[in-house]
């Protein structure tokens, strides 16, 4: 008795309709490349990578969950949360650093928290751009920061929203792990102080 021949093409179907969950679909559906989030200038369309948006495993990553963990994974440009109750999971795309003299990878924690921050550039970005301004304050339209930054044990490294909307999912930030501004206010109500995280 002869069988049907199996295509890749069935297969990968087949494949994809097993792997998938409710936060892998969110992740592929329009919602993880809002429409409604304004730029600060005339927006740029962006490469969406969604094919290399997976699910993970925090077990790969952490030893434990405790209050919760964040996975910076650079090379798909995406972050992951999983909640400390351990049913909670997100992933959202993200901006990475822009080059890798500028990555920091390794283990890390947020340590604060901070609704409409403000911002600083660091000595190395005054050294790459003269012309940035020494402070843009919170709430400000064009403040870097976005509307929320939650903040590494490393110093000047964050995970924060953007106004500029061209930046996510390329590589175009000084170290820091950039979200749309909506997805970083999501993210900021459920991750607590001690969330660990690793950029990968």
């Amino acid at each position: 008795m002869s069988r049907s021949p199996i295509t890749r093409r069935a297969t990968l179907l087949g494949l994809g309709a097993t792997l998938a969950t409710p936060a892998l679909l969110r992740a592929q559906s329009t919602d993880a490349f809002p429409q409604n989030e304004p730029a600060i200038r005339e927006e740029i369309p962006v490469q969406r990578n969604i094919s290399a948006f997976k699910q993970q495993d925090w077990r790969d990553h952490f030893d434990e969950l405790g209050v919760g963990c964040l996975l910076a994974d650079i090379s798909s440009r995406a972050l992951h949360y999983w909640g400390g109750d351990g049913v909670t999971y997100r992933l959202y795309p993200s901006s990475v650093p822009m080059s890798e003299e500028l990555t920091r990878r390794g283990y890390s924690r947020i340590v604060r928290k901070r609704e409409n921050p403000s911002w600083t550039p660091t000595q190395n970005m005054r050294e790459r751009d003269p012309t940035l301004p020494q402070r843009i304050e919170g709430g400000v339209p064009g403040n870097p920061l976005g509307t929320r930054a939650m903040y590494l044990d490393w110093p000047a490294y964050l995970v924060h929203g953007t106004h500029d909307t061209r930046k996510i999912g390329r590589q175009s930030s000084s170290g820091c792990i950039g979200l749309y501004n909506q997805h970083v206010e999501e993210l900021y109500e459920l991750v607590q102080i001690g969330t660990q995280v690793r950029l990968l």
